[in-house]
């Protein structure tokens, strides 16, 4: 099964929802260009700060489409769907009333949730890392799978991305999407080949001029490569990949990061105040790193990952050519 976007997208390609790292302007050149543009709900600090971005990002695309006759891609909101997220009710009212056309969910896979936004015809993508996580979520009646393997940025599994398509595909018919190390046209390929429907982008998104990353991140990214990221649960007591110098000039030592224990980053009001403290100076990376040596606008990011998509689809007909 296909959502219904697919076809209509210029690449097959979701830019995630990147925790203080997406907003209005990276999702509405996103969804300018033909992929889908997302953005976390806890990016903003309240629900009616939410909301306004919502309706920013809806007015936008829609004076795109009136000005240009042309289509944009439907957006999405993440939804942090967990004990500790005190807003994930208020949030998805937000979703209904404003009928946000695609909705991922993390931490949680609620049936209760899948039937809210199907009831105004969203869809719902759920990322997992694996297969019982991906079994609740199907059993949830969500739309798509979101496949997050070895080397994907923030909260990332540790399952090569072959065998978890592999397995996932063997009882999930719908929508799969794949996260881990893809940042070029040639990566979307093969995710593709792999048995994916579409490709889904992280860290490349960060070095674009949209995102609201620090200059400095930037940079630090197009300094590292894969050997720079470290898989810790150390920042925020699940394992996620950091960038290494980040880690660094903030203290933390190898022994320090290879310790499954949290560290404590001083008191805090509550949790989510701590996740925003310890995110904020430390940064997150997938091991997709090693390809990025730039920041672009992401127009010119999306042109450069199609050409770059034709040019690896293309070298495989030739390649078919030889064993036919």
């Amino acid at each position: 099964m296909k959502a219904f976007f697919i076809d209509e997208l210029t690449l097959p390609v979701v830019a995630a929802p990147m925790f203080l790292i997406s907003g209005p302007k990276l999702v509405i050149e996103c969804c300018k260009n033909g992929i889908i543009g997302t953005f976390p709900a806890l990016n903003q600090r309240d629900t009616e700060g939410f909301e306004a971005w919502v309706i920013e990002i809806k007015e936008a695309l829609a004076q795109f489409e009136k000005e240009t006759g042309k289509k944009a891609a439907p957006f999405g909101v993440n939804l942090i769907v967990h004990g500790t997220n005190s807003r994930v009710q208020a949030d998805l009212e937000i979703c209904v009333k404003h009928k946000v056309p695609l909705i991922i969910t993390s931490l949680g896979a609620v049936s209760q949730l899948v039937d809210a936004v199907h009831s105004y015809g969203g869809l719902v993508f759920h990322d997992v890392i694996k297969k019982r996580h991906a079994e609740k979520a199907a059993q949830a009646g969500v739309d798509g799978l979101i496949l997050v393997s070895a080397g994907a940025g923030g909260h990332a599994g540790l399952t090569n991305p072959m065998s978890l398509i592999a397995e996932i595909k063997t009882f999930f018919k719908k929508v799969i999407l794949l996260s881990g190390c893809i940042s070029t046209g040639n990566d979307i390929a093969s995710a593709l080949q792999m048995g994916a429907d579409l490709a889904y982008m992280g860290t490349r998104f960060i070095n674009v001029d949209e995102s609201m990353a620090e200059e400095e991140y930037k940079q630090m990214i197009i300094d590292s490569k894969a050997s720079d990221i470290v898989y810790t649960a150390a920042v925020s007591g699940v394992n996620a990949n950091f960038l290494r110098p980040s880690l660094e000039s903030m203290g933390i030592t190898e022994d320090m990061w290879s310790k499954s224990k949290r560290i404590d980053f001083g008191e805090e009001l509550d949790a989510a105040k701590a996740e925003v403290k310890a995110w904020k100076t430390i940064w997150s990376a997938g091991q997709g790193v090693t390809t990025i040596e730039d920041v672009v606008s992401t127009k010119s990011l999306i042109d450069r990952l199609k050409a770059e998509f034709i040019e690896a689809l293309q070298k495989q007909q030739e390649i078919l050519k030889k064993y036919l």
